[in-house]
């Protein structure tokens, strides 16, 4: 699997560049010519990371997200999401429906699973104090004339 395209990216952590970082990795991809569904699958996965880590992550405090892209010659998608917040306890908790650590702001809690219902593989990394990173991965199907 060898990497046929790659982009980089960092902004700060305003809910105003939700809606920013979600059109770049959408164009980033568009070269693949995905599907409408698999674009808005890929394009609302990066939104709930990007917004877990504006929420939770640096909770509403200033802070940088860095946002890594890559294509493979296998029509591969990895997008890697990762904020220097205040990071992850516990990884399996967190990533159970409805579990959030924001219930004041009315959150529903199910950030990681409309992340995994849109991507072929989730991962999450986090250490507290020092950040998470998130891994999104998905395969864009070939598109035959």
């Amino acid at each position: 699997m060898n990497t046929v395209n790659e982009m980089s990216l960092s902004f700060l952590s305003k809910s105003c560049n939700e809606a920013f970082a979600r059109s770049v990795v959408a164009a980033f991809v568009m070269n693949l010519d995905p599907t409408i569904n698999e674009l808005s699958d890929i394009k609302t996965a990066v939104s709930e990371a990007v917004t877990n880590s504006i929420v939770h992550g640096y909770k509403r405090s200033s802070g940088i997200i860095y946002i890594k892209g890559k294509i493979t010659d296998e029509n591969k998608v990895i997008i890697k999401i990762r904020d220097k917040g205040c990071g992850i306890e516990d990884i399996k908790k967190a990533m159970e429906p409805l579990f959030t650590t924001a219930p004041e702001e009315e959150r529903a809690g199910l950030g990681f699973a409309v992340m995994q219902s849109f991507c072929d593989k989730v991962k999450v990394k986090s250490t507290v104090n020092k950040g998470t990173t998130i891994t999104l991965e998905k395969t864009i199907s070939v598109q035959n004339d």
